[in-house]
This record gives structure tokens, C-alpha cells and sequence, in this order.
């Protein structure tokens, strides 16, 4: 029993500070590392690929909508030519500062409302698969398990990584509540273990309405930006340990 625990980093931005990088990093194996269009910059961006390089942590690029002012979380009316540029350009980005330090990609992981995009709309899915393959076809990309996201990479010959979240409310379909309905992000943090425990050992996780959902998944997601973080990925990983699962970056059994 394998899984990979990945963090969302790097989103700070010149002296405006986002998440607890230092403290997390040594808990996860995979850092999705923003590239500059929904949060971070050049100096971040290097600096958070040293931590990960330190801590023996997978690096990742992490390409979203270019919105700052909504940290990516909001819908762009994009061409999918534009979304496919966009999303190479940063993987791009991302990987020469990676490559400077000696550092060479693993994966690929869309932020935010991009990644929610991807997920129901194939034509997008598309775009972001052909960036990732265009640019490296050794990357894994993360997705939703069952998502366009996950099809559009199996279909292009690329692996993937189906990814939970176990601080997120899910719809019966499998699809995340939105974030702009009550109780999309759950802050317990012994729920959230708990969820994530189930995800990896019964590859279930439970809706609002205590309703079982399959879930097969190879990564899971802590959120950088929540409170708490540090303890929370410390915990994960103690628990997830603790229940005989083999704590390792993806691209290393995937």
C-alpha cells in the first residue's frame, strides 16, 4: 500500500507571505511548486525548490490561471490555445529555476479553478495534457480520480496520479464541493486524518450526507494555506505510516 502525500507551495509572492512552507516541507513527498501566474515568483520559486531539495521532497509544477488578485480560485474565459500556453509556459518556468539548482521535475498539478475546469471539461484537460506532454511526456499529472483530467493524460500515453483531498467536502459524484458553499473545507483536524486513512486503506471517502463514494487514489493533498498545516501533514504522515502505508514520492512506484 502505496500513497504519496503532496503539498500546494511557493505561493507567496514578493514580501506577501502564503502558507508555512518550512514546517510542511518535511512532512510530504511532493511539492507543487505555483509558477507565477496565480501566486509566487521567480525568487519563491527558488527558494521553495531548495527547501524541497533539502527535505529529499519530489518537486512539482503547479500552473493556474494568471489571477493574482483571486489566488487562481476564480473561472477565466480562456481559448484552449491560450490555456495550453499558458500552462507550458509556466511548466517552463518552473523547471528552468528547477534545473539551475539541479533539480528535475516529476509531475505537473493545475491549481485551483483550473483544475477544477480540467476536471469536467475535456477540451481543457486537453490542453494542459499537451502542454505537459510537449514540454516532458516523463511528468506525471495529477487529477481527480475518474476526471477528464485523468483521461486526457492516459489518452496522450502519460502516467498520472489520482489525487484525494482529505480536507474537502465531496459530491456524490465524486467531483469537490465547491469552495464557495458551506463546509467545503473541513478544519478538524482528526477528521481529516480519519478521511484520509479511509481514502488510502478502503479507497472510500464520505460526502456531507454520510454517503460512501469509491475513491481510488495514488496522492493526497494538505493545503499549505490552511491553519495549522505543519501539525496536520505531521499527523497525516504519522497515521498513514502507523496503518502500514509506504509513504514515498509517486514517480518512485507509480
Amino acid at each position: 500500500m502505496h500513497i504519496d502525500i503532496n503539498c500546494d507551495m511557493g505561493e507567496s509572492f514578493g514580501p506577501w507571505r502564503m502558507g508555512t512552507d518550512e514546517q510542511v516541507m518535511p512532512n510530504i513527498t511532493s511539492a507543487n511548486i505555483a509558477c507565477g501566474a496565480h501566486a509566487g515568483d521567480p525568487s519563491v520559486m527558488r527558494r521553495t525548490i531548495r527547501l524541497a531539495r533539502e527535505a529529499g521532497v519530489a518537486v512539482g509544477a503547479h500552473p493556474g490561471f494568471p489571477d493574482l488578485q483571486g489566488f487562481g480560485r476564480r473561472e477565466m474565459d480562456l481559448g484552449v490555445p491560450e490555456v495550453e500556453d499558458s500552462v507550458l509556459a509556466q511548466i517552463g518556468a518552473l523547471a528552468a529555476i528547477a534545473r539551475s539548482e539541479g533539480i528535475t521535475l516529476q509531475h505537473v498539478k493545475a491549481h485551483g479553478a483550473l483544475y477544477n475546469m480540467a476536471a469536467r471539461s475535456r477540451a481543457v484537460a486537453d490542453a494542459i495534457a499537451r502542454a505537459i506532454k510537449g514540454f516532458d511526456p516523463s511528468l506525471v499529472m495529477f487529477g481527480l480520480p475518474d476526471s477528464s483530467l485523468i483521461a486526457a493524460a492516459r489518452d496522450l500515453g502519460l502516467r498520472v496520479a489520482a489525487e484525494g483531498f482529505a480536507d474537502r467536502a465531496y459530491r456524490l459524484d465524486g467531483s469537490l464541493t465547491p469552495r464557495t458553499e458551506p463546509g467545503a473545507v473541513i478544519h478538524d483536524s482528526a477528521a481529516v486524518v480519519e478521511r484520509a486513512l479511509r481514502m488510502v486503506r478502503d479507497g472510500v471517502v464520505q460526502t456531507a450526507d454520510r454517503r460512501d463514494v469509491q475513491l481510488k487514489i495514488d496522492t493526497i493533498c494538505v493545503h499549505g494555506d490552511t491553519p495549522g498545516a505543519a501539525d496536520l501533514s505531521r499527523r497525516l504522515r504519522a497515521a498513514l505510516t502507523g496503518a502500514g502505508a509506504i509513504v514515498q514520492a509517486v514517480a518512485a512506484w507509480r
